[in-house]
């Protein structure tokens, strides 16, 4: 959560904090929490206007201890409440008012088009296709290659499940590597078998008539799909000889 409201960039942020730092040394601080951050992340959301670093004379970045947290408070509501970042900046200026705001969360309206809420409960997954996009960093020619390959599927038309923005970020990092989509297919395809064998072995617990074993169920799934995760994880690094920090 931001401990400080945080007025305008700029020497005024600099003499309060003191301490200004690279962008590189602010991805290195943000990784332990936000593994998926990267530069262009950085950059992209300075472009949307939710941080505001100050530049040197020959224009590198350089981000003040508040810029840090508000950046990580950013990138914490779009993980765990899946907002768009236009409600993400108005809450933050909510915030720097002295507005005690309730966090928003997202919804859904009939039509299937993303909805605010105002809650202190757990979000519905899910967002729109705007939404998406801002979140990726991508434009609509990427998200339809993507979809063309079943990297990113909406679960209805122009709505997707929060974690399809995971997946586009992570679609969208392997391509600066030169990682195409075309190439993540069997990534796809090794995914779903893995749902598969998953949803196998917590198939009959589903089909239980006792309530409590169905809720039982969504935990097991859980339980496995994590389990599952990892050991793909040690595969793959084993297969390379590395091993990831």
């Amino acid at each position: 959560m931001l401990q400080t409201p945080r007025g305008g960039a700029g020497a005024g942020t600099a003499a309060t904090d003191g301490v200004l730092m690279s962008i590189g040394t602010v991805l290195n601080a943000l990784r332990d929490e936000f593994p998926d951050v990267t530069i262009s992340k950085i950059r992209f959301l300075e472009s949307e206007g939710l941080i505001e670093p100050q530049r040197t004379p020959s224009g590198y970045r350089k981000f003040s201890v508040r810029d840090v947290e508000r950046l990580g408070h950013v990138l914490r509501m779009q993980r765990d409440h899946y907002l768009p970042l236009k409600v993400i900046r108005e809450h933050l200026e909510a915030m720097e008012r002295g507005e005690a705001a309730p966090l928003p969360t997202v919804g859904r309206q009939r039509d299937g088009e993303p909805a605010l809420e105002l809650s202190d409960g757990p979000t519905v997954a899910r967002i729109g296709r705007t939404e998406l996009l801002a979140a990726a960093g991508i434009g609509e020619r990427e998200l339809e290659e993507w979809e063309s390959y079943g990297l990113v599927v909406p679960i209805e038309d122009g709505v997707y499940d929060a974690e399809a923005a995971t997946v586009a970020a992570l679609v969208a990092e392997l391509g600066r590597y030169g990682i195409e989509p075309r190439h993540l297919r069997v990534m796809k395809t090794a995914a779903d078998r893995e749902a598969g064998l998953v949803d196998q072995v917590v198939a009959p617990l589903r089909r239980h008539r006792n309530p409590q074993t169905r809720a039982h169920a969504e935990a097991r799934t859980k339980e496995l799909a994590g389990l599952a995760v990892r050991l793909h994880a040690a595969l793959v690094q084993t297969a390379l000889g590395v091993r990831l920090p």
